[in-house]
């Protein structure tokens, strides 16, 4: 359910490779949550970078909504990027099985699955040498 990818870039270069991959792919960057930063600044001693990324294709989001309304809290779609035992991390949870576990729409599985394919081309250039 969740993809999980090494990148062989540091921290802030997979965060900002991210940052120019999601435009290029037709996505739009909502905002980024600095969890390593917000832990900290809340007193928590929370050492591994992680930051969340909430993309969206603004025409996709709108097919979805407009089936079920409820899966708006299914969105948007989310990247993490994140520090674990000395690797950087980009992970994601896969659209197509998160929806299955929701909804039996067979349009909205279709969506779903051309979203996930984006989402993994995003990561793919992310972590690319």
């Amino acid at each position: 359910m969740i993809d999980e990818h090494n990148s062989p870039h540091d921290f802030e270069t997979t965060c900002q490779r991210l940052s120019d991959a999601v435009p290029a792919n037709g996505f739009g960057l909502l905002h980024t949550h600095d969890i390593h930063g917000t832990l900290n600044a809340k007193g928590v001693d929370f050492a591994p970078q992680c930051r969340v990324f909430e993309v969206c294709n603004p025409k996709r989001a709108a097919e979805v909504l407009a089936v079920r309304m409820d899966l708006a809290n299914a969105l948007p779609c989310r990247i993490a990027v994140y520090e674990r035992d000395g690797k950087v991390i980009v992970s994601m949870i896969r659209p197509s099985e998160m929806l299955s576990m929701l909804s039996d729409d067979t349009t909205l599985a279709k969506v779903a699955t051309e979203v996930e394919q984006t989402m993994n081309r995003i990561i793919e250039e992310t972590v690319s040498a």
